[in-house]
């Protein structure tokens, strides 16, 4: 079910009504959650139930056999690895199985050598990397003795499934959410009425931003050999205004859908493109995942507490791994690997990335500084997301290559400056609400929107917006991861 879907309308409303006036009790409340997320989840396809429910009963076995084997550490650790390789085989043949025997079939043909593998025709189950992910943090904080393992079966089946960040995130961890689920819950009317500001603001940038700039995206972006350089800039441009409104605001929605509930998510993105440095950016995007590969894998590496060297070659593993999570094709890779390159010069560089503050703090506008940091980091963003969106690494390269040597300026010129536009508008009131957990968080005790009236206005002005200029596009992007 999606979000920005007519089935979504009806279910949210019925599940928040059952939820606070019929199941009061916290134990049916947390039923309730995992029936709804089942009937949500299962909408696509009720075959994906199956394997949540596999996963979640695996995950959550295995945190009682860790608790079981209190004494026993070889044992605990036995019951954690296999649950993590049980996890991570699912993963892989779900979502890596066919991309790995294409890529050994080449390798060994390229030698005369013929494998007779066969691919599978497999249904790549929704959101199965975010669910996967939550799941493993689970048996991982377990085995680490970071909290104790639930004896309560609905509540762990309603942490792992918990519909509004079932499928894109933010990747919770256990010690955040799971003990939500374990404590009675009463409706906060302030918490609930920003929820809904900040899901009117995720609805915004993803069906009047992200789906209107997708909409010219996929009419040209095939077309790159017959387009001046300045359209393939602004090309780029468009998509990486297109998947920030796509996937933050999915994140919005699901963290103000959650606090309908009475549960707080972590947040998920913290106005990225206004980043002074690579560094930053990624310590602003996605921070679920980069904080789960930072604790899961970057730390138990070694981390940056080793020798330069060292600490770079963490850095390309973690960023290999999270271009391989993003998708099965060598695209993403190399979009991991370009980042994980721009990281480790920064790090060889000693090149301070770590602000005090947010950018441009207690003023209206950015030093001249500041303001040079931030283009450079926007364009090396726009590089990188250039080669996540291409279909593949031969399509990438015939994109920079285009937009180097075709004629920069010619009569043929993208019909998207209008979405431009919006985009930078868009980046405009963010930048005045930077300083807050969303753009809707208005100042209610100054300024116009003291009023009643004046917030309802504004509230009512982007509900009309979105019905008059949603544009066409539906899936969210990180559906496909």
């Amino acid at each position: 079910m999606l979000f920005n879907s007519l089935e979504f309308l009806v279910f949210l409303p019925s599940v928040f009504l059952l939820y606070w006036f019929v199941f009061r009790s916290r134990r049916w409340q947390n039923l309730l959650v995992v029936a709804a997320s089942y009937v949500f989840y299962g909408w696509w396809d009720w075959r994906f139930l199956l394997l949540i429910a596999f996963t979640s009963l695996c995950s959550f076995g295995s945190g009682l056999l860790i608790e079981k084997y209190g004494g026993h550490r070889k044992r605990q650790k036995a019951v954690s690895a296999a649950n993590i390789i049980v996890n991570l085989a699912i993963l892989g043949v779900f979502k890596y199985y066919n991309f790995f025997v294409e890529n050994l079939d080449m390798l060994f043909s390229s030698v005369g050598w013929r494998l007779d593998w066969a691919t599978m025709n497999i249904i790549l189950p929704v959101g199965i990397s975010f669910y996967t992910f939550q799941a493993l943090s689970y048996t991982i904080d377990v085995y680490q003795k970071k909290l104790p393992a639930t004896q309560d079966l609905v509540e762990f089946f309603a942490y792992i499934s918990f519909f509004p960040q079932l499928v894109a995130g933010p990747i919770e961890r256990a010690t955040h959410l799971l003990p939500q689920f374990q404590r009675s819950r009463s409706f906060d009317y302030v918490q609930a009425v920003d929820g809904c500001r900040q899901m009117l603001w995720g609805f915004f940038k993803k069906m009047v931003i992200a789906d209107n700039c997708a909409s010219v995206v996929e009419s040209y972006w095939n077309n790159y050999n017959d387009l001046p350089g300045v359209t393939l800039i602004l090309l780029g441009v468009l998509f990486t205004i297109q998947i920030y409104g796509d996937f933050s605001g999915y994140s919005d929605i699901a963290i103000g859908c959650s606090r309908l509930f009475g549960f707080d998510l972590m947040r998920n993105f913290n106005f990225p493109y206004f980043s002074r440095s690579i560094p930053e950016f990624w310590r602003r995007w996605h921070i679920s995942l980069m904080t789960w590969f930072r604790d899961y894998v970057y730390f138990p590496l070694g981390g940056s507490r080793c020798d330069k060297w060292t600490a770079v070659r963490n850095v390309f593993i973690v960023w290999a791994i999270s271009g391989l999570w993003h998708g099965a094709n060598w695209t993403f890779v190399c979009w991991g690997l370009f980042h994980g390159m721009l990281l480790a010069v920064y790090h060889l560089l000693g090149i301070s990335t770590k602000y005090s503050q947010g950018v441009a703090a207690g003023r209206w506008l950015p030093t001249a500084k500041e303001m040079m940091q931030m283009l450079l980091t926007f364009s090396l963003a726009v590089v990188g997301w250039i080669i996540f969106r291409a279909e593949t690494m031969k399509q990438a390269v015939g994109f920079f290559h285009a937009m180097l040597g075709n004629t920069f300026f010619d009569a043929t010129m993208l019909h998207g400056k209008l979405y431009t536009v919006m985009g930078l508008l868009l980046m405009g009131v963010e930048w005045l609400q930077r300083d807050k957990q969303h753009a809707l968080q208005l100042p209610e005790n100054r300024g116009v929107f003291r009023s009643r009236a004046a917030r309802w206005m504004l509230y009512l002005f982007l509900f009309f917006v979105i019905l008059l200029y949603r544009g066409g596009q539906s899936d969210f992007i990180y559906f496909q991861f």
